[in-house]
């Protein structure tokens, strides 16, 4: 089977509901959004995030997002993610996606570091048999030694990022979703974090990241989709 993403006309909005009649409300959120504005089937005034966008993905393909701040990037990975649902069109996906917008998602800080290995792990999709054959090496990249005996709400946010982070890229998936290029702790595990997240991206068939480094879209990516106010103005080979 082969993987890849495919939308048409692929459309999100956003309902407004407080003081949305102020012609400097309407603007103050058109300028920060990057969104237009609009009005829904029962006349409330909405924001379009994405505005019928039509592309695919395929097998090999390391996309680049490319805009400025509210331009719909985020919007779109968190589409493709399944976060957020189209109001139109349609977004049809084979493969297995694994999301690095938001590692730290889903951490339970009452519980301990190692059951939030197990927590964690089965929010992302692994089978409990899975991460068992998977903790003892989680552990060991965390380098958090006993303290993932401790609840997590005794970490401080440096700890909890490695932790999170640590097993999120456990997960070999077929399609990863990065929005920028992720750091993570001290200069020294930074460089075993970047090596581990190469590693998974060189194993994945697509990549999709949102960044506004060019020096990184240039390295790591092969195509670059450029948006603006929700839409794709370019779709290029780099």
């Amino acid at each position: 089977m082969s993987v890849n993403l495919t939308a048409e006309n692929l459309t999100v909005e956003f309902p407004i509901y407080e003081n949305s009649h102020r012609s400097l409300k309407k603007k103050v959120i058109n300028m920060t959004t990057g969104g237009k504005i609009g009005s829904d089937a029962g006349k409330h005034p909405v924001v379009r995030a994405l505005d019928g966008l039509n592309f695919t993905i395929s097998e090999g393909d390391r996309v680049g997002l490319v805009g400025h701040n509210g331009s719909g990037k985020t919007t779109l990975l968190r589409v493709l993610n399944g976060v957020y649902s189209p109001v139109q069109g349609s977004l049809q996906t084979t493969g297995r996606i694994a999301s690095l917008l938001d590692v730290s998602m889903g951490l339970d800080p009452d519980a301990t570091g190692f059951e939030n290995i197990f927590i964690k792990g089965l929010m992302d999709g692994l089978a409990p048999e899975a991460i068992r054959n998977k903790i003892d090496e989680i552990a060991d990249f965390t380098e958090l030694g006993e303290y993932l005996n401790l609840p997590v709400k005794t970490y401080s946010s440096g700890m909890m990022l490695r932790l999170a982070f640590s097993i999120s890229t456990s997960v070999e998936a077929d399609i990863i979703i990065m929005d920028e290029w992720l750091s993570v702790g001290d200069a020294a595990f930074n460089q075993k974090a970047s090596e581990r997240l190469t590693s998974l991206i060189d194993k994945s068939s697509i990549l999709i990241i949102a960044s506004h480094d060019p020096t990184l879209i240039e390295s790591v990516c092969n195509r670059k989709i450029h948006m603006e106010h929700g839409k794709i103005i370019s779709d290029e080979r780099v």
